[in-house]
């Protein structure tokens, strides 16, 4: 790579409007950005019915089973090749599958643009509106317009997946499947067109027709933390390296408690599958076939999975991954004897998706997240195992072909589900079946909580699933032999191992199930036991990482451009470790005006966008931190928002002199609560009150704003994450198994305030702790300080006089009516089991000293850049590298680069 030079330094941008860097073959980012509002409106729709297939009502009950290998493929939609079973074929070496080929090549030649020709773009974004929409040039809106052009964007995607799914066809790596029932893909027309390397093209190309684009493309709501956000950064890096992978979760739902209108009009990046689908089955009886492991599952309700998919392109590469969803399509017929007569159900077969992540406190919320995730994994596992089968190898030749990672419990339904298509359909015996099992999953555990493992009730599986829980019966009961072989007489270990809990009502315990059965988990904390049984090679632990395209190329593309002006290379992109060699640039006075004018930059883009959306002016000049995370306890919004009422009692005690002294400060607050968490709902009420009360106290003015930003997305924190000045990461020590807005935040110059927890302690150790405000009581001493607080309790003022301060304040009812926070203060005056009054006065403390160092704005430069170009090993490229190597032992295979 380039190093650094004086004609670079001499060029070096002074602004961020001279920072546009210089364009290369991947199709750098021009700063013209798309500025997202808050409410946007949406372009998607839920797409065409399907076709109900014709059901002999008379035969439901009896089930057919076909062997596997006997079974007919679907056609070739746009997937895999065109006879895979015919050998010979897929390599199409002196053979075409149809038709005349010479006739067949002209015309896929006909189709071919020059990706760096504006015009060959307007023809293709113009044909689209006239045939596609049917739209003339007169009778076009800006809606019409993103469409056309996103369609236009996908045919170029499905050129390359189209040859990756040839190419990957013909050579029959093994493959990695990443199960999540999350995926916060956030908008996908500007991520697409930067991977392609066509961003400048299209921009040219549409500035040219006259499209203006901004905020016509709403973000997909699959999920609503950062697990569906690591889902879609693996998924991205799997593409870029180019190993053979596919992605698997729900679609076409709405989320949580309010209709999310991203599927109102048709969405573009999603390709309905109607010829790809699969039988799901729920309820019903099951009978053993004698002298055999093997059972009949048949009656109950019956539904179909179809699929639409999501290509997902590399960068820099011709490599295109895929994302397959599964929406519930209901079947004809029912059988009304096995399903105890419950008829409501068969006409609702539709809502088992419709509603996605529903609130599980309630039974029927339970039932609808079982169905969810059993219709998720049958899918999957039916459609992976359709195309092992292809190959026409024995079953335990699986695991050299195919490796599963669950992303956290959710998919843990899909380890009783290859059980049953094994020894069901497949007829194998069970040992053997249990063999190939536990060499196909991963697992990824993401909570260091006991109590945010799933776990379901017994009943429930009895109902639903009654062939399933007969398995886990089986796997638990080979389990627990295998421990009271090994610990004679240790009941308790027996207790607290067993896959199936104890008690009234009896659990499933989810991850227990997802330890036994997979070959490497990852993260051990909380699984003493297992370790102790399986062994510490069974364990192990990958850093998690983000992707750099979205959330430094795509998000702050003005200080992208300043680094490949400074390197002479955008070879980052892709290898982020070498940022590391611009740390010489945080004593560089004209490289930090440049650094400084670009946060500027982002800083004002924030605040115009929130001032325009909801009405609040803030003061860049202020210090900006930002807290964007699922609301939860343990991630402590309220140690944040108390600080928040502290630092406002203490400007309104101060006379007007001294308010002048007081840094100015603006606290952000992003993220979603769960539908039935309800204090963290009141947590969410409580910051918008503070807000209310603060950003409109004359005495106040702008030392102090509060902002709650609704509606939190993927695009949203693309605004957010460049215009931060902190990073505030303070969950108690010991419960962030790993978190990752800490990792794009510091990627983009923010210094961290944080608890030594999860990846704070990475960042701090790779950044150095002189970049870093930490805090709190260590991971070590937690439980102690709990014990105290629950068994030897003292009062609040003794643990935290100015806690105690701001909680006179809130129950005085400064902020409202004091009695509606009664349940979260009660949390901390009884047990405060996540140490909020423990650790407020050091939470202070860190904030004074982050205050002292941002009055030294040259000191807080350096160190913002220090952090950033520390980040290298952050990169979601490194940790999927690391999966690929130590885990999934998949290769890259690549498509060439002169595929047609």
């Amino acid at each position: 790579m380039s190093t650094l030079t004086k004609e670079n330094l001499d060029k070096l941008p002074t602004s961020p409007s001279a920072s546009h860097g210089t364009p290369s073959s991947h199709g750098s980012r021009t700063p013209s950005l798309h500025q997202p509002a808050l409410s946007r409106r949406s372009s998607m729709s839920a797409g065409n019915p399907l076709s109900m297939k014709h059901v002999d009502t008379s035969q439901i009950g009896i089930p057919v089973v076909t062997p596997r290998k006997e079974r007919p493929g679907h056609k070739r939609s746009l997937t895999g090749s065109y006879f895979p079973a015919q050998k010979g074929i897929v390599d199409m070496e002196g053979e075409w599958p149809i038709g005349d080929e010479k006739t067949w090549k002209s015309a896929l030649k006909a189709m071919e643009i020059d990706k760096e020709n504006p015009q060959d773009v307007a023809n293709t974004v113009v044909r689209h509106v006239t045939t596609s929409l049917a739209r003339q040039a007169g009778n076009m809106d800006t809606l019409a317009a993103y469409q056309a052009t996103a369609l236009s964007v996908r045919d170029q995607l499905l050129e390359r997946w189209n040859e990756t799914a040839i190419h990957h066809t013909a050579k029959a790596p093994k493959r990695i499947y990443y199960l999540s029932i999350e995926w916060l893909i956030g908008r996908s027309l500007d991520n697409a067109v930067l991977n392609l390397g066509m961003r400048n093209t299209y921009e040219d190309a549409t500035t040219k027709l006259g499209f203006d684009l901004l905020n016509e493309e709403r973000d997909a709501g699959l999920g609503n933390g950062g697990l569906g956000r690591l889902a879609a950064c693996y998924i991205d890096s799997m593409a870029t390296l180019n190993l053979p992978g596919w992605g698997y979760g729900l679609s076409t739902g709405e989320q949580l408690e309010a209709p999310d209108p991203w599927l109102d009009r048709e969405n573009p990046w999603e390709i309905g599958r109607l010829d790809v689908t699969y039988p799901i089955r729920f309820y019903g009886r099951v009978e053993a076939v004698p002298n055999s492991d093997k059972a009949l599952w048949s009656g109950g309700m019956e539904c179909l999975a179809v699929a639409y998919d999501t290509p997902i392109p590399g960068f820099n590469t011709k490599n295109c991954a895929n994302i397959r969803l599964w929406s519930a399509k209901p079947v004809q017929g029912f059988d009304l004897n096995s399903f105890n007569g419950d008829v409501a159900a068969s006409s609702e077969v539709e809502n088992i998706t419709r509603v996605l992540y529903p609130n599980d406190n309630m039974y029927a919320g339970k039932k609808l997240r079982i169905m969810q995730q059993y219709l998720w994994v049958s899918a999957s596992l039916q459609d992976i195992l359709r195309r092992f089968t292809k190959l026409d190898l024995p079953w335990t030749d699986l695991p050299d072909y195919i490796c599963i990672q669950m992303n956290d419990t959710h998919p843990t339904l899909a380890i009783p589900e290859l059980m049953r298509i094994l020894m069901d359909e497949e007829e194998i015996d069970y040992n053997t079946a249990w063999s190939i099992t536990t060499k196909v999953f991963a697992y990824t555990n993401h909570t260091v909580l006991p109590e945010a493992l799933e776990r379901w009730q017994v009943d429930l599986f009895e109902s639903l699933l009654p062939r399933h829980l007969q398995i886990i019966y089986r796997i638990n009961y080979d389990f627990l032999g295998a421990i009271a072989k090994r610990w004679p007489g240790d009941m308790e270990r027996i207790r607290r191992m067993s896959i199936i809990e104890e008690g009234t009502p009896k659990y499933v315990r989810m991850a227990y199930l997802a330890i036994v059965a997979s070959f490497k988990l990852l993260q051990a904390t909380i699984f003493k036991d297992f370790v102790e049984f399986k062994g510490r090679d069974s364990f192990t632990n990958v850093t998690n990482g983000i992707t750099p395209r979205r959330w430094l190329l795509q998000c702050n593309p003005q200080f992208a451009a300043l680094i490949t002006h400074t390197l002479g290379t955008d070879h980052w992109l892709t290898h982020l470790k070498e940022l590391k060699t611009l740390l010489p640039m945080a004593e560089n006075e004209e490289f930090r005006k440049a650094f400084v004018g670009i946060k500027m930059e982002n800083k004002r883009r924030l605040a115009d966008l929130i001032e325009a959306e909801l009405g609040i002016q803030l003061n860049i000049e202020s210090v900006f931190m930002t807290q964007i995370k699922r609301l939860h306890e343990y991630k402590r919004q309220t140690l944040n928002l108390f600080g928040i009422i502290y630092r406002y009692l203490r400007i309104k005690r101060a006379t007007p002199e001294e308010r002048k002294s007081i840094t100015k400060h603006t606290a952000i607050f992003a993220g979603k609560a769960a539908p039935g968490y309800y204090i963290a709902k009141l947590v969410i009420r409580l910051i918008n009150n503070v807000a209310k009360v603060v950003n409109n106290d004359p005495d106040v003015g702008d030392v102090l704003k509060v902002v709650f930003i609704p509606d939190y997305s993927v695009s949203i924190a693309e605004v957010l994450v460049p215009a931060s000045d902190v990073s505030v990461q303070i969950s108690t020590a010991g419960t962030e198994a790993s978190g990752t807005s800490n990792m794009k935040l510091a990627l983009n110059g923010a210094l961290l305030l944080g608890t030594v927890d999860g990846a704070n302690v990475e960042i701090a150790e790779d950044a150095g702790e002189d970049q870093s405000f930490l805090f709190g009581h260590l991971t070590e001493q937690v439980e102690g300080v709990r014990f105290s607080n629950s068994y030897q309790p003292t009062p609040l003022e003794q643990r935290s006089s100015e806690l105690q301060d701001v909680f006179r304040a809130i129950e005085s009812g400064t902020f409202g009516d004091g009695q509606t926070y009664e349940p979260l203060l009660k949390t901390v005056y009884e047990h405060d089991y996540y140490l909020v009054s423990n650790d407020f006065g050091s939470y202070l403390s860190a904030e004074k000293l982050m205050d002292e160092c941002y009055a030294d704005k040259t000191e807080w430069t350096k160190k913002a850049i220090i952090t950033a170009f520390n980040m290298g090993d952050f990169s979601s490229d490194r940790s999927v590298q690391d999966y690929a190597d130590g885990i999934w032992s998949v290769e890259p295979c690549e498509v060439p680069k002169n595929a047609a």
